[in-house]
């Protein structure tokens, strides 16, 4: 029996901080986030050969080999953007409940990729979405990191989330579909942390985007199975912080 397909809720880029006052998350289509961005759709596509030369996460406590990802972070302040030393991934048991409370070391994302116009394009709108949404002073410095995932099927089940539903610690939560191909599952569910109201739906268009309010919304992606050989599901997720990035104690 085939799985159903829910098809996302989207809005216009005029819309974007409305929703996510009013809903905690907001989805938008390829062309509205490439218009957002300040690019054409082909310039964010140009950036997709990235996610053909992943290395594997050498992290997954569950033991599985079904992920690939690098890792970056920097600072965005009004319309500069500045890279920052390559840094460990941390997060806290509280958000992570399978591999918060370690340090994780990824291989750093590409230069020609955090040096592309559309890249650059795509942080400066997210921060000023977190100072619409998130009532920061002009020009309030961010703590951006992103994360460049490949889940595949070798092993016949991927598991975008295996830490399930959880929030990041984060104030905003940017999830672009890159690419889904050959697949069958990778359902999107979003949640209110305060409340059982959520909603359910799959992104199936590359370069579509799902902002979340991380304080407000719980989210998680279910599992995929191979619908064909080599199946694969892309995704680069960005998140924004107030007050500092999120480090080990130890650091």
């Amino acid at each position: 029996m085939a799985t159903p397909t829910f098809l996302p809720p989207s809005c216009s880029p005029s819309e974007v901080i409305a929703r996510l006052q009013q809903r905690g998350f907001a989805v938008l289509q390829p062309a509205d986030v490439a218009a957002w961005a300040g690019c054409t759709l082909s310039d964010l596509q140009a950036l997709q050969s990235d996610w053909n030369d992943l290395p594997p996460d050498l992290y997954l406590k569950d033991g599985g080999r079904y992920r690939r990802r690098r890792h970056a972070s920097m600072t965005v302040q009004g319309s500069a953007v500045q890279q920052v030393p390559h840094r460990a991934h941390w997060q806290p048991v509280e958000y992570n409940a399978l591999h918060g409370g370690m340090e994780r070391w990824f291989e750093p994302m590409r230069p020609q990729t955090l040096a592309a116009p559309a890249w650059n394009g795509v942080l400066r709108a997210l921060a000023r979405v977190c100072d619409a949404v998130f009532a920061a002073p002009a020009q309030a410095q961010w703590f951006v990191e992103a994360h460049q995932f490949r889940i595949d099927t070798v092993d016949g089940i991927g598991r975008p989330t295996p830490e399930g539903a959880h929030r990041d610690g984060v104030d905003l939560v940017a999830v672009f579909l890159i690419e889904r191909e050959g697949v069958k599952g990778g359902e999107t569910r979003v949640f209110e942390a305060a409340a059982p109201a959520g909603e359910r739906f799959t992104l199936t268009a590359p370069w579509s985007l799902l902002l979340l309010d991380d304080a407000r919304m719980v989210h998680e992606t279910t599992p995929i199975q191979p619908a064909a050989p080599g199946g694969h599901r892309d995704t680069l997720v960005i998140t924004y912080r107030r007050g500092g990035f999120q480090d080990s104690p130890a650091a």
